[in-house]
């Protein structure tokens, strides 16, 4: 179908649009802002800032993409939201346009289900074919890796990490980062209870990788070697071959435990932000 524009809705005419658009009554869309083909924007959808959307992505009824970071070190400089394609964003969902840290980009893959009322903010990766439950807050510069789903309610600590494939209970507070291929659970300071074998078996894990990534897990989180013991131990049972999500994991958590308080990314919470002309040109 042709693009079609409500006239009940506002499109910047600097605004660029791409084919078979659909964009409701009473939404917004700013100058700045690029809308690849096939997208949809039902209603009272607001798009602004430098925002750079893909293909085919859905936008529910009173999302909001592109604001301003909620940081008081922000003063209206360039920085950016880049979303990729095939993307659902269910009602009331809001994406924070990045800070003046890091690249100042916020960041959204491909093929993520982000539920209604769930909150990315500045700085933030989301990777790819994630589901972000109902309800979800995440901080600033919080990544979520590939497959990992988060369930409704829970609020994760900036600069966390939230590992490929791994799993969080509902109603958890995430002050650190969730390892690949685990499930937390608890309210408070979640515990890894176990690996998230029905993810894994669903994203077509070997039994015998899943079997020993299951080994990882009694060796790091129920008799807590060190790394470097546990690297050896696992070695001993892969004949020296570490497969792909062995390997994963085991960087994974030499990151972890090399950061700070249970987030390794805390290393880059100092680094300067990319010079505003390189962002710009970007």
């Amino acid at each position: 179908m042709a693009t079609y524009v409500s006239p009940l809705a506002h499109l910047d005419p600097r605004a660029r649009v791409g084919r078979d658009v659909y964009i409701g009554p009473f939404c917004l869309v700013g100058p700045d802002v690029t809308i690849g083909d096939g997208c949809r924007l039902d209603s009272h959808v607001v798009l602004c800032g430098h925002t750079t959307i893909g293909q085919r992505n859905h936008f529910w009824p009173n999302t909001v993409i592109g604001g301003e970071p909620q940081d008081k070190t922000y003063h209206n400089s360039t920085t950016r939201v880049e979303i990729g394609d095939d993307n659902q964003f269910r009602e009331g969902v809001t994406i924070n346009r990045g800070a003046d840290k890091e690249d100042g980009v916020t960041r959204v893959g491909h093929r993520n289900l982000v539920m209604s009322n769930a909150h990315i903010a500045h700085n933030c990766h989301i990777f790819n074919d994630t589901i972000l439950v109902n309800g979800v807050l995440l901080g600033g510069h919080v990544h979520v890796q590939d497959r990992a789903i988060v369930s409704g309610n829970t609020v994760v600590h900036h600069f966390s990490t939230i590992g490929t494939l791994a799993f969080v209970s509902g109603g958890c507070r995430v002050p650190h980062d969730i390892p690949p291929f685990m499930l937390a659970a608890g309210s408070d300071n979640p515990e890894i209870k176990t690996i998230n074998i029905v993810g894994m078996q669903r994203s077509g894990i070997s039994r015998e990788t899943i079997g020993i990534i299951k080994r990882a897990h009694r060796l790091f989180f129920r008799e807590h070697k060190q790394i470097d013991e546990a690297r050896a131990l696992l070695a001993e049972e892969c004949d020296g071959v570490f497969p792909i999500e062995l390997a994963n994991l085991l960087s994974f958590i030499e990151t972890q435990r090399k950061g700070k308080m249970g987030r390794g990314r805390e290393a880059v919470r100092m680094a300067p932000a990319a010079p505003k002309e390189e962002r710009e040109a970007a």
